[in-house]
């Protein structure tokens, strides 16, 4: 949402409104792309639930629209943030944008509770902000009308290159050097690096423990790769991911990572593992192949491109998919080189236009 904040500020009032859900990933995004919040909740509580968050964004909701008496609120992607906003603003009679619409799985268990969230803020929405066609499509079937429905590209793509800006001057390593203290003098441009993520609920529990293993078995067979693991703080992801890969020489366990030196990481990586949503997006921008560890996608363009494979959570397979990456020459080169169907970095420009037009 940064870049779509930075470029609609310049023509309207905009008031930006946090609810602080990941308050250590959120303060040093907004000082990356220089944005002070207007209004922080600041929800976050230790062991929170999806209970928890659901009924403080609302009820913080609920007291921000009746001060603030927005003319429209935007909202983005799959978060409990973002749909319980939306439905707020339901409830108080104020329009709603959603950006990054229309991205569905049709499964309303995975990825979860982010498929029902962004099928939820679907039925709500006046401005549907839709990366693709094919997202497009998908809210057609749902009967959005087609008239509230506007293909922009997706604005990660925005802030990926607004990033990269930020950071060509720097070599790597320097500007990861901070948060990667264990690089070696022998870990160079020349090393391969696979960078894994990990955090999906549906993931917890055996998924999680069957990807741990996997990545101990590419730990052992490929002792030259070094492999990175930014473990997310949540307990269901740090109990299995320590218990399993900690005291592994070529894996590094390391806190989550900052935008900016996380940017850097995935451009110096051979390969990226993850179960994460929008790095499918940025990784090809970048000519990283991406291996998702999941059943199911809510982007399926990038499986049509050939930039990203589907390959699940079975230990087996994960080895298998990686193996091949790293052996054959032929299919990594496909990969990291198909074209990235998600935008060319002027997603937030055309919401900007679009929302010029309209009668706020």
């Amino acid at each position: 949402m940064a870049p779509v904040i930075n470029s609609l500020k310049h023509h309207f009032n905009i008031k930006v409104c946090i609810t602080a859900q990941h308050r250590q990933m959120l303060d040093q995004v907004l000082d990356v792309f220089d944005i002070e919040a207007d209004i922080d909740l600041d929800i976050m509580r230790t062991d929170q639930d999806l209970f928890d968050v659901t009924e403080k964004v609302l009820k913080g909701m609920k007291k921000v629209f009746s001060e603030e008496n927005p003319d429209l609120i935007l909202v983005h992607g799959d978060t409990t943030t973002a749909m319980c906003s939306a439905l707020a603003a339901f409830y108080s009679d104020i329009p709603v944008g959603h950006v990054e619409a229309g991205l569905r799985t049709n499964n309303i268990r995975s990825p979860f509770p982010e498929e029902f969230n962004r099928q939820t803020i679907s039925k709500i929405a006046k401005f549907n902000f839709a990366p693709t066609e094919e997202a497009k499509n998908n809210l057609i079937k749902e009967g959005v009308s087609d008239n509230k429905i506007f293909v922009v590209g997706n604005t990660v793509i925005d802030a990926l290159l607004f990033a990269r800006e930020k950071i060509d001057s720097i070599e790597f390593p320097l500007q990861v050097k901070e948060q990667l203290p264990f690089l070696r003098k022998n870990f160079t441009k020349q090393t391969k690096i696979i960078l894994i993520t990990g955090h999906r609920r549906e993931n917890f529990g055996e998924r999680l423990k069957n990807i741990c293993e996997a990545l101990k078995r590419i730990s052992e067979t490929h002792p030259e790769v070094e492999l990175i693991y930014p473990v997310h703080l949540n307990p269901n992801v740090q109990g299995p991911v320590n218990t399993i890969l900690k005291n592994i020489k070529n894996v590094h366990l390391i806190a989550p990572m900052d935008y900016l030196p996380f940017i850097k990481l995935m451009e110096a990586s051979y390969l990226i593992l993850t179960d994460s949503g929008g790095i499918q997006e940025e990784a090809p921008s970048l000519g990283k192949p991406v291996l998702v560890m999941r059943e199911n996608t809510e982007r399926p363009e990038a499986l049509k491109a050939g930039t990203v494979k589907l390959i699940g959570t079975k230990s087996e397979d994960i080895v298998n998919n990686v193996n091949t990456l790293l052996i054959n020459e032929k299919t990594y080169q496909r990969m990291s080189e198909s074209h990235n169907p998600y935008g060319d970095g002027e997603s937030s420009s055309k919401i900007l236009e679009i929302l010029k037009k309209e009668d706020l």
